[in-house]
């Protein structure tokens, strides 16, 4: 199985490479200028969903007091008080909500942070660690630019295969996976990413090192050596249910789950046993829906949806080395093969879901067409559409994402908690769909606007593409 590869070879580094010779560097956009948080912020008269345990879905009527880039308190309708130089905001009408996580992104330029805030996003699992992705995450936690909260994991850890690329590190050997992860920790990398070739003696070795050095491990539950027959006509070398427990962060993709965990056997009696076996081991899942539904979007549209609106803020250097990858799709009859899986991914979503597993979401936006920060929108329909209410679906990318990643007072509404907000128009319990565009963000008390938020938006379209190639190189030459 290979649905999403993104080919990083050869053909990549010559091109980026030109567009390195024939640009100058630019600077990351204006929207992502330092600012000051608020002294305080009041939140009046509003619909809350705090995603607090134990709380109610929705509270009417209530009052939120931010100062400082906590939340101070919360309470009924006019109780709260703050000083005069406090920015008072009348939620009438509108409903308060914890910003937004998406778990599975992949960050190429500073321009991606821009579309993720203006769109709700304040907090992003980066997926595939580049070397300018900690200093990133420096400058943003010491206020010197404006960016969702953000944890990275260090380079893609592989064992050559069917789905190796250009941007993974390989490892063969239990030796050169421990001095692999021994040099992200060096490098100040806390979070291990491995890939669904990974060998036996090297996957074992990773777990073990990462958990020696305190780091956490995430990605997709590795097959072993690829042999012929595989899966259809023999086993997998490395079975899935030998990664759970194991202490993953997250198990990503219920596609690799469905092909690697059934073997590609679309049977439903199979899944929901796979899914109480997930469920016992008390791992999380990431869906990522959107990642294979785009495929399919793309191919019934004959590759109009490549064209959407925001299509252009998925970083240009990746969609000039994917031309290849849009020309299939775009003309890839989907009916026999990729409809009944995008089918059966949401029915499968929907068991992970009753058998109690703590679901994540995320888009791998920033690959393919997956487009930053509106695609988690997208996500979140699709799990409306598996069978999971609006407020089960928000959970995902609030409370849920912010427990399982590691996120701390985040992705909740209550006293002692980072202001990461949003405040959506009407209510996104009725429609999902309202959390896309909403009127104003607050992320580390500071409050964006909806006239910041336009800003923003133009911002996710000025993408370097000259520094996003030397990214590119600078990374492939390092591994």
């Amino acid at each position: 199985m290979n649905w999403r590869r993104v080919g990083l070879g050869l053909g990549f580094i010559v091109a980026a490479a030109a567009v390195w010779l024939g640009f100058a560097m630019t600077g990351y956009p204006s929207a992502l200028k330092p600012m000051r948080a608020a002294p305080a912020i009041l939140i009046d008269n509003v619909r809350l969903v705090s995603m607090a345990p134990g709380a109610p879905q929705a509270e009417e009527n209530r009052s939120v007091l931010v100062r400082s880039g906590l939340i101070e308190a919360v309470g009924p309708a006019g109780s709260l008080e703050a000083a005069d130089d406090a920015v008072r905001i009348d939620g009438a009408g509108r409903t308060l909500m914890p910003g937004l996580i998406d778990a599975h992104v992949h960050i190429w330029d500073e321009a991606e942070l821009a579309g993720y805030l203006a769109h709700g996003v304040t907090g992003v699992r980066n997926m595939s660690g580049m070397p300018f992705h900690l200093p990133l995450i420096e400058r943003i936690e010491a206020g010197r630019m404006l960016g969702p909260d953000m944890i990275t994991t260090g380079p893609i850890l592989n064992s050559p295969g069917a789905n190796a690329q250009a941007n993974h590190l390989l490892v063969v050997t239990a030796e050169e996976a421990r001095a692999a992860v021994a040099e992200q920790y060096e490098d100040g990398y806390r979070l291990i990413k491995v890939y669904s070739n990974f060998y036996r003696a090297p996957y074992e070795a990773v777990l073990d090192e990462a958990q020696k050095r305190g780091m956490k491990v995430t990605g997709h539950t590795p097959e072993g050596a690829r042999e012929e027959g595989m899966p259809y006509e023999k086993p997998f070398s490395i079975a899935f249910e030998e990664s759970l427990g194991r202490g993953l962060q997250t198990i990503e993709h219920v596609e690799s789950i469905v092909w690697h965990g059934l073997r590609d056997d679309l049977d439903e009696e199979k899944m929901r046993a796979l899914a109480e076996k997930i469920a016992a081991s008390g791992d999380a899942v990431t869906p990522t829906l959107i990642a294979h539904d785009n495929l399919m979007r793309v191919a019934q549209s004959k590759g109009d949806y490549l064209n959407r609106p925001d299509a252009e803020t998925v970083n240009p250097v990746l969609r000039m080395i994917d031309a290849g990858a849009y020309d299939f799709w775009s003309s890839r009859d989907v009916t026999e093969y990729g409809l009944p899986h995008r089918a059966f991914h949401l029915k499968a979503t929907k068991m992970l879901h009753e058998a109690g597993v703590t679901l994540v979401a995320g888009t791998d936006a920033g690959i393919f067409t997956n487009i930053p920060g509106s695609a988690l929108t997208r996500e979140l329909e699709l799990l409306v559409e598996a069978g999971l209410t609006p407020y089960e679906a928000l959970e995902t990318a609030t409370v849920n994402a912010a427990g399982a990643l590691g996120f701390e007072k985040t992705g909740q509404i209550a006293p002692g908690f980072r202001a990461n907000l949003i405040l959506v128009g009407g209510d996104p319990l009725e429609n999902v769909s309202l959390v896309e565009n909403p009127d104003a963000v607050i992320v580390r008390g500071i409050y964006l606007d909806a006239d910041k938020l336009g800003d923003l938006r133009k911002g996710a379209r000025q993408t370097s593409v000259p520094r996003s190639a030397r990214r590119v190189i600078a990374t492939l030459m390092a591994l």
